[in-house]
């Protein structure tokens, strides 16, 4: 399962997270790859100029990580609609490509594309007026954001017993070295402060690759040879699969950001057998160790399901114990969302009330826990990068809130505070130009 991040990060007690629009046609829901593959397509959308056949266009790239997430994308196409009747409205992401049928029976709906052809500037210039497409894919601009998601793999081969995202997305797939290095020395070159790699399993990068390349080796090249960014940050990974090279990294470069987020999903063994996941609760326990022994500031954040099928209050309670003798700090919980043709779908469920309280308790030990990061922090200088004239985010994705007006897209050396809303507070000291972790 996929974890989101959002300005692209989502506030750190909000579970659910609002569709966000990359430009005024484009609608995303679910994980930072949906949100880099949303920005491709708004720029193939601003070469063809947003129409097709003088009609506006809206795009909504969908999730079908939960049912919640399908149902966002379904009201989002009916109000686009009912206020909007002439829009042409295309469907794409997962849910689209798993079930293609069931969204071109919406009202509005144009038309579905799937996965695989979305990003590709033919398939937008071909739909949109008959345009050629240019010879490559537009550039990205640098946007008031100051970060970008890079996408460097795509699919997955594992198959969790209660996920679907394999058959929307495929198996794993991963970008060349040289290709993604090129985006990101591009975007760097533009101004972006920082950047994220994200794909579906980010951990599996590079197996289908000549030379079988790990994740920790893209990142160390990737660094070395785009001396000028910033700032680079991880996003979900497989607690299974971290390799050698990426330990060597986070132990050596500071520009890799302390924060981390596992896929975990539960944090005890018989359930995290039954998910089919590759780990179990000693790994967790050693990961995190090793983590702070060779990074002492890192920050950790994981994604968990609340109320898996069979999950008994004694297995549960080992999970929300592993959660806080981790000290894990920004939790995206998830509560059990059945997908049909998933092996999970057909075990004993849990019922939705137990769900629904297991999800709060998972949330509320969040809060308690991001409300001791934020004390830990009060009373020390950190550099934060600027993404709103009012808000940063530190090394360690803690959100900041800025006394002082600044650029966004600034490196700002500041003194934090505790503060209220699940952030720190700031008051800007000094313009950086180096990052300090």
């Amino acid at each position: 399962m996929r974890a989101g991040l959002a300005n692209n990060h989502p506030a750190p007690k909000l579970p659910r997270k609002e569709p966000r629009r990359e430009d005024d046609r484009v609608l995303t829901l679910g994980c930072r790859l949906n949100i880099a593959e949303s920005e491709m397509i708004a720029a193939h959308l601003r070469a063809c100029h947003h129409r097709a056949d003088d009609r506006p266009i809206a795009v909504v790239n969908t999730c079908a990580v939960t049912r919640q997430a399908e149902r966002q994308a379904r009201q989002s196409i009916r109000r686009l609609h009912r206020d909007n009747p002439d829009m042409r409205i295309v469907v794409t992401g997962c849910a689209a490509q798993i079930d293609a049928a069931s969204w071109q029976d919406l009202p509005g709906v144009w038309t579905t594309i799937a996965n695989d052809r979305k990003t590709q500037a033919a398939t937008w210039a071909r739909l949109l007026e008959g345009k050629i497409p240019t010879a490559r894919t537009p550039r990205r601009a640098a946007d008031a954001r100051t970060r970008a998601s890079v996408q460097i793999q795509n699919g997955c081969d594992h198959r969790c017993t209660f996920c679907i995202i394999p058959a929307g997305r495929g198996p794993a797939r991963s970008r060349p070295v040289r290709d993604i290095i090129s985006e990101v020395y591009d975007l760097a070159d533009q101004g972006v402060a920082e950047i994220v790699f994200t794909g579906v399993d980010l951990t599996s990068y590079g197996q289908d690759l000549p030379g079988t390349p790990r994740l920790g080796q893209l990142v160390g090249r990737c660094l070395r040879e785009v001396p000028h960014l910033p700032r680079l940050r991880l996003s979900s990974l497989d607690p299974a699969a971290i390799d050698e090279h990426l330990w060597d990294v986070l132990a050596r470069e500071p520009r890799l950001m302390p924060h981390w987020h596992l896929s975990m999903q539960a944090g005890e063994d018989l359930t995290l057998k039954r998910m089919k996941r590759r780990h179990r609760q000693t790994d967790l326990v050693a990961l995190v160790a090793r983590a702070r022994r060779v990074r002492p500031k890192i920050v950790f954040g994981a994604d968990l399901i609340a109320g898996f099928p069979t999950e008994t209050d004694a297995m549960f309670a080992q999970t929300a114990k592993l959660v806080r003798d981790l000290g894990l700090v920004f939790l995206h919980v998830f509560p059990y969302s059945p997908r049909p043709g998933t092996p999970a779908a057909r075990m004993p469920q849990v019922p939705p009330q137990i769900v629904k309280q297991r999800a709060q308790t998972l949330r509320t030990l969040g809060e308690v826990a991001l409300g001791a990061h934020l004390r830990s922090k009060d009373d020390t200088h950190e550099q934060v990068l600027v993404e709103t004239p009012k808000t940063a985010r530190a090394p360690d994705f803690t959100p900041v809130r800025l006394m002082a007006p600044a650029i966004p897209g600034t490196l700002i050396r500041v003194r934090l505070q505790a503060g209220q809303d699940h952030a720190l507070v700031a008051t800007a000291t000094t313009a950086a130009t180096t990052q300090e972790v």
